[in-house]
């Protein structure tokens, strides 16, 4: 139950227990002392009709079976008007409880919609509770409090994850040009290890970047989905031929509204991951249709149910997962932020024989004619 009910709830039955004590001691004290006082008082109002009683009878049995008899009648009529008022006040009890503490819950409302509504988009936005001060307007301020300080750290991690990127972007570009251009001579192998390096780094230095995505794009147009698919897997065919994976392509028409550079990163990253963390001659299916967004599927080690959700995470690999497979630990927590950008969704499962299914839905897009 919500805390309006049960605080309606509680009100009514405080009043209805209240009206129960009273009518029970109304009762109790009127049928203490009832019958005699009517007794006496029959026998002083009616002394006429004593006197006509037969001999027989005499008048106080008789004054004393009519204050019975009205003692009982009264007592009755008590308990039933008694019982149809204490009904009638409950029920105004509970109207008038379901209202008050509507009223006096109605900023905890307000606190939980700003709270509901908040995200890394608009951590400006305040409570700012007018009102007496009380217990309420105490929560309010210390809400926002919270909030300024939420807004102070992101920024803050914002401008560090920007200005980082960008500075080491510069040396990084320089180290390529020097080992494509200064080592001629030098030993291939080498020549390609330091390539590597280099291309690992700079993708260290894209997640970095595409993190700050999260704000939302500035920039969106019509991206055919299942070309960038069919493009991705054609970048990748000699890393697939290498591992003689079988590949099922299920590309079926799928536009979508976003950046087209960074759904391009997106399907790379999914597409990668399913290739680099595959089995020998394991399986890779990529899906696209309308409605039904991009789905990637892929064998390979087995992953736990509870830690698919870390997967998400930077810098977060499954088990078995080093640092020596070509992989950062970035590429599903760019997709998710590349994901997040564009206002969609991802989710993964894990595979009962191992390996993970990717499905990604972002908003769709009326195709363009070529």
């Amino acid at each position: 139950m919500t805390v309006r009910t049960r605080l309606t709830l509680l009100y009514s039955l405080m009043v209805i227990a209240g009206g129960l004590l009273l009518v029970l001691a109304i009762y109790l004290l009127l049928r203490a002392n009832l019958v005699n006082q009517l007794q006496v008082t029959v026998a002083q109002k009616l002394p006429a009709a004593a006197e006509r009683l037969p001999a027989a009878q005499p008048a106080q049995p008789a004054a004393q079976a009519v204050a019975v008899v009205s003692s009982n009648t009264v007592l009755a009529k008590l308990l039933l008007v008694s019982g149809i008022s204490l009904l009638t006040l409950a029920v105004i009890a509970a109207a008038v409880g379901w209202w008050v503490s509507g009223r006096v819950l109605r900023p905890l409302h307000r606190i939980s919609a700003t709270a509901r509504r908040l995200s890394s988009d608009n951590l400006h936005e305040r409570i700012a509770l007018a009102g007496p001060r009380d217990e309420l307007t105490e929560l309010a301020e210390t809400f926002d409090e919270m909030l300024d300080r939420l807004e102070a750290a992101f920024d803050s991690q914002r401008r560090f994850v920007a200005n980082a990127s960008h500075e080491l972007r510069t040396p990084l570009a320089i180290q390529r040009a020097a080992v494509q251009i200064g080592l001629p001579d030098a030993d291939p192998e080498i020549v390609a290890r330091l390539l590597a390096a280099n291309r690992r780094s700079e993708r260290l230095i894209d997640g970095l970047l595409l993190a700050r995505s999260d704000r939302g794009l500035e920039h969106r147009e019509p991206v055919p989905l299942h070309e960038v698919a069919r493009e991705v897997l054609v970048q990748h065919a000699d890393d697939i031929a290498a591992g003689g994976l079988r590949v099922t392509e299920e590309l079926g028409e799928c536009w979508v509204s976003g950046d087209p550079v960074l759904v391009g990163q997106l399907v790379d990253n999914l597409v990668g991951n399913a290739v680099r963390y595959n089995e020998p001659g394991g399986e890779l299916c990529v899906r696209t249709g309308e409605g039904h967004g991009l789905s990637v599927l892929n064998s390979g080690q087995r992953v736990e149910e509870d830690q698919v959700p870390e997967l998400f995470e930077p810098f977060r690999r499954g088990s078995g997962r080093g640092s020596t497979d070509g992989g950062s630990g970035l590429g599903l927590s760019i997709v998710r932020s590349i994901v997040q950008a564009h206002g969609g969704s991802v989710s993964a499962e894990a595979r009962p024989g191992g390996g993970l299914t990717v499905h990604v839905t972002l908003p769709e897009s009326a195709p363009v004619a070529p």
